[in-house]
């Protein structure tokens, strides 16, 4: 039984390699596009205090990517190569929800400028995105670049086929890296803005209206 098992899966491997390797001679280089997706800011006051000097900026990072693929049938009927043509991504932030202290008046002074700081929070969001564009097209394409077509044997296996590609893309080393430097350039230049506490000087000329 051992024998047996060892020996199946001896097979499978060289299988699945060979399947593959009739795929090789369909990999094309991809096109990638990259697209920011466009933003909206939302304001709220929540019904608990929160820091009455700081407001708080929840941001959503869209994180999509379109697959358009390469399906070669093989000679024979053998089956199908079902490989990246092109990318078109949407990297970016879609929208910012501001929170600000209930106890701050809606239009009052005190209310408009920490609306104002935090709308330096939300630009420095929008600047990493963009500093970081050709990171991000490099970073996509050398995935993409990376990804061998996938065998597959009949037509009703290629949208599988399609799913495992985007799975092996946004799993991908090099897009992982580069959204953790994102993230890190983000915490970076935030901290930054709260430690330069402009505010707190605006704040105090401001009526408690």
């Amino acid at each position: 039984m051992y024998k047996y098992i060892l020996l199946f899966a001896s097979l499978f491997i060289v299988t699945s390699a060979f399947a593959e390797d009739k795929c090789i001679a369909y990999k094309t280089k991809p096109i990638v596009k990259i697209d920011k997706p466009d933003w909206v800011k939302k304001v709220g006051q929540p019904l608990r205090m929160m820091d009455l000097y700081h407001g708080n900026v929840v941001a959503t990072l869209v994180d999509e990517y379109d697959i358009i693929v390469n399906i070669d049938e093989l000679p024979n009927h053998e089956g199908f190569c079902v490989g990246i043509k092109d990318i078109n991504a949407f990297i970016g932030y879609s929208d910012f929800l501001v929170k600000v202290d209930m106890r701050h008046k809606l239009d009052s002074c005190s209310y408009k400028t920490v609306l104002e700081h935090e709308g330096e929070h939300i630009h420095a969001y929008l600047s990493v995105i963009d500093d970081f564009q050709n990171d991000l097209k490099d970073s996509v394409f050398s995935a993409a670049n990376s990804i061998m077509p996938i065998f597959v044997k009949t037509e009703s296996d290629i949208s599988t086929a399609i799913d495992d590609l985007n799975s092996k893309l946004q799993m991908h080393p090099d897009l992982i890296l580069v959204k953790q430097k994102i993230s890190a350039a983000e915490e970076l230049r935030n901290a930054k803005i709260d430690e330069e506490n402009k505010q707190y000087e605006k704040l105090q000329k401001c009526s408690n209206g």
